[in-house]
């Protein structure tokens, strides 16, 4: 039945070339409309999955204004929706346009019904994959656990993510180690919630950001009329975190004498309040993380060793965004995703130049600050794509390579540069290896030769 069939809108002027491409397509429900009224009322009313347009369309039949007009106003009525574009009229500047403005593909005039066929029914595979995908992350919602929204596609952070979970159900203690900006935070989550303890709370402080004569109180907690000011009894985070995780940030901050008191913690697990006399047993699983070199930090004496053994029993270093090819395209696309649905949605993706930018730059903050740049484009952005100029990117810098040996060199950069291919065209095979220039059974070969995976 028509109902059951997905919706086409052919957006065509010429009579002929309706009836034509209407009986092509008799395994969709065809829409036709010959101008840009009928053409939006059809969109707005029908909501096609696919819109087959040509540019040509009256009053300029001989140009493209309208055509594109007819196609930015679709992109704002229907963002997903997956528009062909045909053209005769200076058919690579056409297509270069189109593709800017948000068009899926583009078919130079006069059409081959077969060929254009093929890229309706890709068209509508691709939209009925997207929307499947947004049904199940609808579904999964506040469900989903931190570390099952971890977005990488290197190697190297999924064996960091194996690992939490593998540690995530003992009770020992853990330790990341790695830079500023890296995620400590969220994998510290998902430590909590892959544990057993995932029910109970998890208390998080920065022992660099709090003043030395508070964080004592902050972590231990006092009783009322402890110091001036101590007008009530409060609990510390170590108690906030019994039957849960207490996540210690830039642990190596803390000084020497409150080193001892939470040492004392960590064998006896118990507590006394400032100002207490009172021992308390808390049963809390300490999490901590830094960027400090605490194993030098112990021999220069400013870190206790036993206090870092105890803490140590698991050690995970996270790789800094610069070691994992491809995250940065990746996690940028959720970025913008996520804040032109919150700051500005007329904003629906990177152009070229700034997916390039995005991969080559050395991303000395990390993850926070490619969060920090995406955020920033997307409020300031005034066109539908984000530049690299959108994004403060200078341009690419020399790639280095720490590989002497040529052939070892070669493989590197092959490596690379086919990861951060299929990180950008999300593991498309045949986008994949149109962007490399090669032939998908040469890539094929590589993927095989690497051991890579899309």
């Amino acid at each position: 039945m028509a109902q059951n069939r997905p919706k086409l809108l052919v957006i065509e002027d010429d009579p002929g070339l309706q009836a034509q491409l209407k009986w092509a397509y008799e395994d969709f429900e065809v829409v036709i409309a010959g101008n840009r009224e009928q053409a939006l009322a059809a969109v707005r009313s029908d909501e096609p999955a696919v819109v087959t347009l040509d540019l040509g369309l009256p009053p300029d039949p001989d140009g493209t204004s309208e055509g594109f007009a007819v196609l930015d106003a679709i992109m704002a009525i229907k963002p997903d929706t997956k528009v062909i574009v045909a053209s005769g009229h200076g058919a690579r500047e056409s297509a270069l346009q189109a593709i800017a403005r948000g068009a899926y593909d583009f078919y130079q005039k006069p059409v081959d019904i077969d060929d254009l066929g093929l890229i309706v029914r890709r068209a509508f595979n691709l939209h009925a994959i997207e929307a499947e995908n947004r049904r199940l992350a609808d579904q999964v919602g506040e469900d989903r656990t931190v570390l099952g929204s971890l977005i990488t596609g290197a190697p190297e952070m999924a064996k960091v993510a194996r690992t939490v979970e593998r540690v995530a159900k003992t009770d020992v203690s853990v330790m990341l180690l790695g830079a500023s900006g890296t995620g400590k935070e969220l994998l510290a989550r998902g430590v909590h919630d892959s544990s057993d303890r995932r029910d109970a709370a998890f208390v998080a402080i920065n022992c660099a950001a709090i003043p030395e004569n508070l964080l004592e109180s902050e972590l231990f907690g006092h009783e009322k009329g402890a110091f001036t000011g101590a007008v009530k009894t409060t609990e510390g985070k170590i108690e906030q975190a019994h039957g849960g995780t207490l996540f210690l940030d830039e642990v190596g901050d803390i000084p020497l004498p409150l080193q001892v008191k939470l040492l004392r913690f960590l064998q006896e697990r118990t507590i006394e309040r400032i100002g207490g006399r009172k021992q308390i047993a808390v049963d809390t699983r300490i999490v901590c993380a830094t960027h400090q070199d605490l194993e030098s930090m112990t021999a220069e004496g400013t870190f206790r060793e036993d206090l870092f053994y105890r803490l140590a029993e698991i050690v995970i270093k996270i790789p800094s965004l610069a070691e994992r090819p491809g995250d940065a395209a990746l996690l940028a696309k959720a970025f913008v995703t996520r804040f032109a649905k919150e700051m500005n949605p007329q904003v629906k993706g990177f152009a070229p130049d700034a997916l390039a930018a995005i991969d080559g730059w050395g991303w000395p903050g990390n993850v926070r600050e490619l969060e920090n740049r995406v955020k920033r484009a997307v409020i300031m952005a005034d066109s539908r794509l984000i530049g690299a100029e959108d994004l403060d990117l200078a341009p690419d810098g020399e790639e280095q390579s720490q590989a002497l040996n040529l052939k070892a060199a070669r493989e590197l950069a092959d490596r690379r540069v086919i990861r951060h291919a299929l990180a950008r065209t999300e593991g498309n095979i045949s986008s994949t290896a149109k962007l490399l220039g090669i032939s998908r059974p040469t890539l094929y070969d590589l993927l095989k030769q690497y051991d890579l995976h899309a």
